[in-house]
Formats: C-alpha cells, sequence, structure tokens
C-alpha cells in the first residue's frame, strides 16, 4: 500500500525530498513547451484536429504544474515543517499525475485514433523521454512516482494492446517491464540520496561539534601538518601568540612560533630545543616553560598519522599555587622566614660549604624577653605584630647573607659567615636595634631581647651541637637578667657536658626501668569528685636525685627515646587504674614522634587488653605542637583512637596559634586551656573574660573543659561562678602523687567520707 513519506523518514530528510521534487521548474516548463510543440506539429502533419487539442492540454497542464512549483518556493517550509511538506506532496501527486496522464492520452490518441506513424513515434519518443524526466525529479517520492507511472503507462498500454497488432501488443508488454526498471532505478536513486543526505547531516553535525570544541576549549590548540605548518589554530591559540606578534598562525610554520617563544617570549632554549625535537620526530610528550612576560604554559604534544596536535595549556596560576604551598610547608606562616625543618636543611648546607674552604660560622639564637607577658597583656594580635617587626629589625642588624629562621614562639636563629669576633659584634647591634621601642598597633612597647652566641671556627662542628651550645649562651644570658648576650665559652661546657650525661643515663634508666609515675587529678567543678587522672613519668637520678621533666622529655625526644618512655606509661598508667576503686580515668600524655614511632593504636589495644581497663577510662592527651608536627599521621590515629572508645584530650590550648582549626579537624573530646590563662583570673578581669570566652568556645563545640594550673583558692572561685569551665587541675587540689598516694586521694574525694578539711578546701 502506498504511504506518505513522512511517515517513513525524518523531518528532514523528508523536507529534502519534497524540495528535490519541486526544484528545476524552468526546466519542467521547457520540456512541457516542448512535448506541446512535437504533438501541434504532429497534428498539422496528420491533419488531425484532435493533437491540437492535446498539445494545449499539455502546455496547461505545464503552466498549471511551472505556477505550483514557483508558489512552493515562495512559502518557504522549514527543515522540520513535517506537515507543510506533507500538503505539498500531495499537491505534487496531483500536477504529476497530470503530466503523466496527458502524455498517456497523447500516445493513446496517436495510436488508436489518429494512426498516423509520425505522430506514433512522436508521442511515444516524447511520453518515454517525459517517463525519465520524471524518474529523474520524482524518484525521492515513492507514490508520487508510482502514480505518473500508473497515470502514464495504463493510457500507453491500453493503446498498444487494443491495435490489434502483435507487435503492439509485445512492445505493450515490453513497455511494463521499462516501467518496472524505472521504478527501481528510482527507488535506487532515492537510497543514495538519503545516504548523502545523512552524510551530510552527519559532517554537519561533526564539524559543528568540532567547531564548538574548539572554540571553546580552554587551552590554545594547533594542529600541524606533515611539514610542520599550522593548518588548524583555535581562538585562545591566537590570543596567546598575538602577544608576541606572531600574527596569522594558520598555513604559517610553526617554526615562526618557536622563534617567537625563544626571542620575544623568552622561554628558556632547552625547553624550545625538545619540543622542536618531539614535533619534528612526530612523537609525543610534554614539556613545561615559562616567558618573560609571566605565564607560564605546558604543551602536550600529540602525533598520528603525520599530523602533531599541540595544547598550550596556561598554569601559571596551579605552578604559583603550588610554590606557595611548597612556601607554607617550609616557611612559618606569621614571619615568612624559613622554619625549624628547613633552616636545618639550608644551615648543613651552608656550614659544609664553609667547613670546605675552612671558614668560619657563627649561630645566634635571639628570645624575646617577656614576650609571654606581652600575649598575656595585650593579645595575640599585639604578640604576632611585635614578631613581625622583630623579624624587620633582625633583618637590618644582621649581615646581608644571613640566614634567619624562627625556631617557634619567640625564638629567632641565625646562621652567617663571621671572623673571631664579629659574631659579638653584631650581636651587639641586634641589642642596639631593640633599644627603640616599637609601635604595635597605637601601644608603644618596650621590647628587650637576650642572644645566645657560639662560635664555629671552621664550621665544622655539628649543627645540633651548634644549636645547643647557643641554647646554653642564651639561658645563660637570661639567667644572668635577661636583655643581653652571651657567648658560649669553657664554663658553660660543664653544663653541656652535664646533658651529655644526663642522656646516656636517661638511656639507661629507660632500659633498665628506673623510672616511675606520679599522678595528679582533674576534679569536676560540679560533684567535686576526682574524674581523671593525668599520668606524668618522674626520673630520680642516682646521684643528681630528681629530674625535672621539662629537662628528660626533650632529652629523650631528642635521642629518640620518648616513644619507649610513652609505651611504658601507658601500660603502667592503665595497670594502675584498673586498681583504682572508683571509675576514674587515666590521661596519658602522647608526643609529635609517637605519631611515627609507634604504632599506637595497637599499643593501646594490647594495654587495654592485659589491664582489663574500659576503652573509656583512657584517654589521651595531646599537644597542638605534636599535631602540627605529624597533622597527617596524627589525625588517623586519634581517629582509630577515638572510634574504640577512647578519649581524645588537647592539652596546652592556647599557646598556639593554629588551635582552632584543629579543633573542628580531629575528633577531640576534651579541651585542656593552658595554666597561662589561669594564672591572673583572680585580679585581672580581661585574664577572667578570656578564660571563660575560651571556655565558652570549649563547650559550644560540645566539648569537656578543663583549666590547668589552679593553685589559689580565688582562681578556683572565679572559675566556678564566671566560667564554663567544668573540670579544673593543679597545685590546689594535688601536687602529682604516687600511685599509694593518688589511690587513697580518690577514695577520699569520692568517697562518703570526705573530711571537713578537705570539704572546707574544695568548697571554699
Amino acid at each position: 500500500m502506498l504511504t506518505s513519506a513522512r511517515k517513513t523518514m525524518p523531518p528532514l530528510d523528508y523536507v529534502s525530498i519534497i524540495r528535490s521534487v519541486y526544484a528545476d521548474r524552468r526546466e519542467m516548463l521547457l520540456g512541457a513547451f516542448a512535448s506541446a510543440a512535437v504533438a501541434a506539429v504532429s497534428a498539422f502533419q496528420a491533419q488531425a484536429p484532435i493533437l491540437f487539442v492535446v498539445a494545449a492540454a499539455i502546455l496547461f497542464v505545464g503552466l498549471i504544474r511551472f505556477f505550483s512549483m514557483r508558489a512552493f518556493w515562495r512559502a518557504g517550509i522549514g527543515d522540520d515543517d513535517a506537515e507543510g511538506a506533507e500538503y505539498w506532496e500531495n499537491r505534487a501527486l496531483i500536477g504529476g499525475a497530470l503530466v503523466a496522464f496527458v502524455h498517456g492520452i497523447w500516445c493513446l490518441v496517436a495510436i488508436l485514433i489518429v494512426r498516423d506513424p509520425f505522430a506514433e513515434l512522436a508521442s511515444c519518443t516524447l511520453t518515454i523521454a517525459a517517463t525519465v524526466g520524471l524518474v529523474a525529479r520524482n524518484f525521492g517520492l515513492d507514490r508520487l512516482l508510482t502514480i505518473q507511472i500508473i497515470s502514464l503507462s495504463v493510457p500507453l498500454w491500453i493503446a498498444m494492446v487494443f491495435r490489434g497488432n502483435f507487435y503492439h501488443q509485445m512492445l505493450a508488454a515490453m513497455m511494463i517491464l521499462l516501467l518496472i526498471s524505472y521504478r527501481k532505478h528510482a527507488a535506487s536513486i532515492r537510497s543514495l540520496l538519503l545516504s548523502a543526505v545523512h552524510g551530510r547531516v552527519e559532517v554537519s553535525r561533526l564539524a559543528a561539534e568540532f567547531d564548538i570544541a574548539i572554540t571553546t576549549l580552554e587551552h590554545g590548540l594547533c594542529m600541524l601538518d606533515e611539514n610542520g605548518t599550522i593548518t588548524l589554530a583555535n581562538d585562545r591559540a591566537v590570543r596567546i601568540f598575538a602577544a608576541l606578534d606572531v600574527g596569522k598562525l594558520a598555513n604559517q610554520p610553526f617554526e615562526r612560533v618557536l622563534a617567537a617563544l625563544a626571542g620575544a617570549g623568552g622561554a628558556p632554549k632547552p625547553a624550545i630545543d625538545r619540543l622542536r625535537a618531539i614535533i619534528e620526530k612526530h612523537g609525543s610528550g610534554k614539556i613545561q616553560f615559562s616567558l618573560v612576560s609571566g605565564p607560564t604554559f605546558e604543551v602536550t604534544v600529540t602525533s598520528g598519522q603525520k599530523r602533531t596536535v599541540l595544547l598550550f595549556e596556561d598554569i601559571t596560576e596551579r605552578v604559583m599555587a603550588e610554590e606557595r604551598i611548597h612556601f607554607i610547608a617550609r616557611h612559618d606562616a606569621l614571619t615568612g622566614l624559613p622554619n625549624r625543618s628547613h633552616f636545618s636543611t639550608l644551615a648543613v648546607e651552608q656550614l659544609r660549604c664553609r667547613a670546605d674552604v675552612g671558614a668560619s660560622s657563627t649561630v645566634l639564637i635571639v628570645d624575646i624577653d617577656e614576650f609571654k607577658h606581652v600575649n598575656d597583656g595585650f593579645g595575640h594580635v599585639i604578640g604576632d605584630e611585635l614578631l613581625r617587626q622583630s623579624v624587620s629589625r633582625l633583618r637590618e642588624a644582621l649581615p646581608a647573607d644571613a640566614l634567619l629562621a624562627r625556631l617557634g614562639g619567640d625564638e629567632f636563629i641565625a646562621l652567617f659567615a663571621s671572623a673571631q669576633d664579629e659574631g659579638q659584634a653584631i650581636a651587639q647591634v641586634i641589642m642596639q636595634t631593640f633599644q627603640p621601642s616599637f609601635t604595635l598597633n597605637g601601644i608603644l612597647l618596650p621590647v628587650r631581647v637576650s642572644i645566645g652566641v657560639v662560635l664555629d671556627p671552621k664550621s665544622q662542628s655539628d649543627l645540633e651541637e651548634l644549636m645547643t651550645k647557643a641554647d646554653l649562651a642564651l639561658y645563660s644570658a637570661k639567667a644572668e637578667g635577661k636583655g643581653r648576650s652571651q657567648i658560649f665559652h669553657a664554663q658553660m661546657d660543664t653544663e653541656y657536658h652535664y646533658r651529655q650525661r644526663l642522656k646516656a643515663d636517661l638511656r639507661q634508666a629507660v632500659v633498665g626501668g628506673q623510672l616511675h609515675l606520679a599522678f595528679q587529678p582533674l576534679v569536676d567543678l560540679e560533684t567535686r569528685k576526682v574524674v581523671t587522672c593525668e599520668a606524668l613519668a618522674r626520673w630520680t637520678h642516682p646521684e643528681f636525685g630528681p629530674v625535672p621533666p621539662a629537662v628528660f622529655i626533650p632529652l629523650a625526644e631528642e635521642m629518640g627515646l620518648i616513644s619507649q618512655i610513652t609505651a611504658w606509661v601507658l601500660h603502667k598508667a592503665v595497670e594502675e587504674c584498673a586498681r583504682w576503686s572508683w571509675p576514674v580515668a587515666v590521661g596519658v600524655n602522647v608526643s609529635a614522634r609517637d605519631f611515627r614511632g609507634i604504632d599506637l593504636p595497637v599499643l593501646v589495644d594490647l594495654a587495654l587488653e592485659r589491664s582489663g581497663l574500659p576503652p573509656d577510662r583512657l584517654e589521651i592527651e595531646v599537644t597542638e605542637t605534636a599535631v602540627i608536627e605529624e597533622r597527617d599521621r596524627a589525625r588517623s590515629v586519634l581517629k582509630a583512637l577515638a572510634d574504640r572508645g577512647t578519649a581524645i584530650a588537647l592539652d596546652d590550648f592556647g599557646t598556639g596559634y593554629s588551635s582552632l582549626s584543629y579543633l573542628s579537624a580531629l575528633p577531640f573530646t576534651k579541651l585542656k586551656i593552658d595554666r597561662s590563662f589561669v594564672a591572673d583570673i583572680s585580679v585581672n578581669p580581661r585574664a577572667l573574660r578570656l578564660l571563660s570566652n575560651v571556655a565558652r568556645l570549649g563547650r559550644d563545640l560540645d566539648l569537656k573543659v578543663v583549666a590547668e594550673g589552679v593553685e589559689t583558692e580565688a582562681q578556683l572561685d572565679a572559675i566556678a561562678t564566671q566560667t564554663s569551665v567544668q573540670q579544673v587541675q593543679g597545685y590546689f587540689f594535688s601536687r602529682p602523687l604516687s600511685a599509694k598516694d593518688i589511690a587513697e586521694l580518690i577514695e577520699r574525694f569520692n568517697g562518703t567520707g570526705t573530711s571537713q578539711a578537705t570539704t572546707k578546701r574544695i568548697n571554699g
């Protein structure tokens, strides 16, 4: 059954077919005039007036068809107007059928009525020619072509059959085969047309997508042929090279671009030579270079089928970000100076170079006197500004080639080449530079510094040894009244060797189990009961007596023994805690080295398993310094411990610069406010407000808040009545006690038989 082409093909294809049917209207009209003229000539020759009527009919139908085709093009149907195309298809069916039928009638009249040889020959010849034209014009619409063939062939077939001549009848049969072949040829042509249309549409689509991709690409793109000539360049590439006066890129050798990069662009010659070599070899790779104008580019070269594609990516921002990250990792964020780690790397290299030539070096450690009081009295904003201005004064006083770094807090270190007495002279210059008062946010503040100086005559000493000696000299300067410089000399060797003796004996003490534990209680303000005891390592030297933790703990860290001590404290502390008659927790301190020196979660699991202590009765205390030094490792370790149910406390809060960020980033459950916040709260309302605000911050983060260093009843009253602190720790309740004494204290505080004296003391 014949159907409209609209139902069998996409709208664009359908509209294209209809347009092909209405094409070449002038040629169609010329054909109509020719057929009418031949019919008129045959009428005149055969003296058959009826053929004049046929000629007029052919001409009339041709004119109708012509004006219909002109109306179609004036209508201007869109590419997706399938309904409009169907209307014109129906009109073409009527017009085409009339044209075919008139030609068929012409043949019938000439063969059956006129029976003139010339008239028969003329009609059949022109009709067959018209059939070929119909096939050529209307092949796209099977329905139209079929109707036209039927309209034309039926009268012709009737005429030949009823002529009564065997040969005419045989010719009629052949005509049927001929018309069938015409229809098949039309189908083949239609298939080719649709394939061509589909191909053109697909090519147009791909071309449009390619153009969009090239146009919107953020990187500059150049495509080179096998001779290195630019055949394609997008707008981004044009803009990049316009600044280098390259001019038009298309059809230009890429060598011009390379010359511009090496010339006005100022790109490094090795990078340009490598890029040129990759292009010449039709290879692939990446090249990075910076131009004099500032931008840094990464060029990605890809080759294939004798073509080369280059992508120019502006990575200036990425490089700057990487450099900034690298700088931050190696420098102090506040002052911009090298940090301790980076200073060590630079200093070791400088000492090695000077040792090779026998040059002497000087190390200075500069400490700002009473800096803690500046922070406590004026706030950290003023303290930070003091540190920044101090760096400016130090740079002014030190030699231009001096290596200056911030060790941490208010300590700075400088390393420079010097003669025998020059180090002490430069220290005096620094002292004079700090004589004028500082102006800090409108506050005039006098500041003094203490300086430790050590001279290394041939730069052959170990950096750590130099820093230790400079520290000893600094301590000596402070001990003699501060605000002065002190050069390391032979008398200080005694203290230095004392430290070395302590190091050796400490190692033996750790191995021989000569350390012992002390416990200091944390008291809950609401219940006035002991809730936690902090476990503290203690060492009594057989010759020197008790060695303060502030002395032997740093030594243990220097020697790499701190993790062994931490493991021992952990096992011993949970063992003692499990014996207490009340469910009091125990806190154990860990250092930065513990995060990388031992597997802390495994160690905790083992200690808890052996002691039978529940995980929620163990608290791990960590300082902000430890978290900063081992940030990534600390995060994973502390999370693993928190997942086990172990409490995590941030100790000495407020002594660093980044505490707030770590409070939200790490799984802390307790916040221990440093004793520096408590010291003046009974006499300084500002200090009390500061403590109160810090405590409120901790409570807002759902943390248990502890105030350290409570030593007087006035401090306790202020904390209890005017802050959100929940627990306190300090000498007011108890100094660190032995395992036996702490058990008795817990029983006394937490039991029902608390003495009246104790009750009066803790209740005020």
